[in-house]
């Protein structure tokens, strides 16, 4: 891994108890210096935690580079970006909910029970951050990504070229298509040989959730707790399974992007794509005017994960104080009612803040609308 000593965590979230498994030999039938542990046989995504002396040393050489970014906070300037703004926020009221479910599908996930969840009026961001808005980020800051310092990422086997696959020696014994790739970070999705030239609508990939905090910071702007990020997704419906209902293709019409067909042999692609979306695709999904709340990417969200909830009231909840790994809601192009079904709006699963993949972006959350995003003539901004 460029030369770096460290050990990788890699955690899949999956349908059942959980077990350990380790990283298939190299070529020549040593270990490879990463372990892997796993739920079962059946994943939703991939956890990579680094190692944190190395990961000290690479923060340093990454603050050393990046000591003097342009600014500290986004200043709106015309011709700031060639892309059309995606930044936009919708206003959303907050309110008593059920949050949760007492009729769990995953229930090892900390899907239940249900309880009653008050959060306060605030505001999120409409779509999904995207290419175009994380680079300009990092045209203004200097920024460096995780995946960047490390030099790896995980990418789902389908997604990646020949050539690509040949250089890679390791697997995760209980799911072999997810495998860690050299050079794949948020400019070069599938590895060194990819780019997201022609997809800066889409949703950036491969960020930490350290990422998507000090993007949100920049923005003026924060992640969402789980329970907004659930309440968001509810859009004011009780005991639905989606934003919009309990149908997965309303009016026979495709809503979000999942998997179709046989996982993980092929995506047919029947919702008109096979990877990611623009993150302006398909309708709005509730009243609140948000688009890919479920599918096309996972979202970060603020809460430390747990898993033991009780059924009483709670107002504004931030989950624990502390904690291993980062709640993420939203499930993602990956999803499959037949593997991973969690893209509902009470699903979850969760990751080390250091994290990064292929199916794993963010959005965020701000308890007061920027000063840039006022008024009507400042909405492109």
């Amino acid at each position: 891994m460029g030369g770096r000593s460290r050990t990788a965590l890699f955690l899949v979230m999956l349908m059942t108890f959980a077990g350990f498994v380790s990283l298939a030999a190299d070529a020549d039938g040593s270990k490879n210096k990463e372990t892997c542990s796993s739920d079962s046989t059946e994943d939703c995504g991939c956890k990579q935690s680094r190692d944190k002396d190395s990961k000290k040393k690479d923060a340093d050489e990454v603050k050393e580079a990046d000591d003097k970014p342009k600014s500290e906070f986004y200043e709106p300037r015309e011709g700031d970006t060639p892309y059309k703004r995606t930044n936009q926020m919708v206003y959303v009221p907050g309110g008593t909910f059920t949050m949760g479910t007492d009729k769990p599908i995953f229930v090892a996930d900390g899907e239940g029970p249900a309880r009653q969840v008050k959060v306060d009026p605030y505001y999120m961001d409409k779509y999904e951050v995207s290419n175009a808005e994380f680079e300009l980020f990092v045209n203004q800051t200097g920024y460096k990504t995780e995946a960047e310092s490390f030099g790896n990422s995980f990418v789902m086997e389908n997604y990646l070229s020949e050539e690509v696959k040949s250089e890679i020696t390791q697997m995760v014994a209980s799911a072999p298509w997810w495998l860690p790739v050299d050079g794949a970070d948020w400019r070069h999705p599938e590895g060194k040989d990819s780019n997201i030239k022609d997809r800066m609508d889409h949703p950036v990939l491969h960020v930490s959730w350290n990422d998507a905090v000090a993007y949100c910071k920049w923005a003026g702007k924060r992640l969402p707790t789980e329970a907004e990020f659930e309440f968001a997704c509810r859009g004011g419906r009780e005991n639905r399974l989606f934003p919009w209902g309990n149908s997965v293709n309303p009016k026979g019409q495709h809503w979000m992007n999942i998997w179709q067909g046989e996982f993980p042999k092929e995506n047919t692609g029947e919702d008109g794509y096979t990877m990611t979306a623009p993150v302006t695709e398909f309708p709005e999904q509730n009243k609140f005017g948000l688009k890919n709340i479920i599918g096309n990417v996972w979202e970060w969200t603020q809460d430390w994960w747990e898993i033991q909830h009780t059924p009483t009231f709670k107002d504004n909840p931030k989950g624990p104080l502390s904690g291993d790994d980062k709640v993420k809601k939203g499930g993602s192009f990956q999803c499959t009612i037949q593997y991973c079904y969690r893209y509902r709006c009470e699903a979850r699963s969760q990751n080390t803040p250091d994290s990064s993949a292929h199916n794993l972006g963010f959005r965020c959350a701000a308890s007061e609308l920027p000063s840039y995003l006022k008024g009507s003539e400042k909405d492109e901004l």
